[in-house]
């Protein structure tokens, strides 16, 4: 599974490593990702997720349901 967090969408940007001669090679800046289990209260079920922690923070704020909602996810039930 690629890195990207599934509300958020951030995923792995490229830049340079820059020397102190001014050298440039290429590099990765991953995001801070987790893959958390969360439970939705509406549906009744834990859902796994990968999230980075701009993404959890958007969640204690709004609330699960509501940030998959503006993610644009939905719960698929079993």
């Amino acid at each position: 599974m690629a890195k990207v967090c599934q509300i958020t969408g951030k995923r792995t940007v490229s830049g340079n490593n820059v020397s102190h001669a001014n050298n440039r090679t290429k590099r990765k800046f991953y995001p801070n990702l987790h893959n958390k289990k969360l439970f939705l209260e509406e549906e009744k079920v834990w859902v796994n997720l990968k999230v980075s922690t701009h993404a959890l923070r958007i969640i204690n704020k709004l609330g699960l349901s509501q940030a998959l909602r503006k993610a644009g996810l939905e719960i698929i039930r079993l």
